[in-house]
């Protein structure tokens, strides 16, 4: 029966990760489309009050969200990788590298966000991944000790 719970939450990781991949490459390739239009919203209500981001800043935005995507997909590759593997064989390294990885991105980028005033994207986009990830983290750490 544990084992049951231990597979169920090990498939939510990875699939987990795997929709996270999905929207790195949203957010690299089409960041500026209908699909991110609230976090893009908040961006020009909160730094270019409400108006049009101009044309330079828009291309630099669009090398940013490039990058930032593309880190995304290959930081939730990797934890695919882990989550298919040494995770699944309850090797306790790979606990411990899943939730350092998880919660050392998202005490930096909240961080930064809050100090920016960009308090949208912890909501939006930190928090949901933060849970996404963190509980089959939470739900299975019982199998690492």
């Amino acid at each position: 029966m544990f084992d049951q719970k231990f597979n169920f939450w090990q498939k939510w990781l990875t699939y987990a990760n795997g929709l996270t991949i999905l929207v790195g490459l949203l957010l690299a390739f089409v960041g500026n489309s209908f699909v991110f239009e609230i976090h893009n919203q908040y961006t020009r209500d909160i730094y270019f009050n409400g108006n049009a981001i101009p044309s330079d800043i828009l291309r630099f935005k669009n090398l940013m969200f490039g990058i930032i995507g593309g880190t995304i997909v290959g930081f939730h590759v990797l934890m695919i990788m882990i989550s298919e593997n040494a995770f699944k064989n309850k090797e306790t390294w790979a606990h411990r590298a899943m939730c350092y990885g998880i919660l050392s991105w998202f005490i930096i980028d909240s961080s930064i966000s809050i100090y920016c005033g960009a308090l949208y994207n912890v909501i939006l986009i930190n928090v949901v991944a933060l849970i996404l990830i963190g509980v089959p983290l939470w739900m299975t750490r019982k199998e690492f000790k």
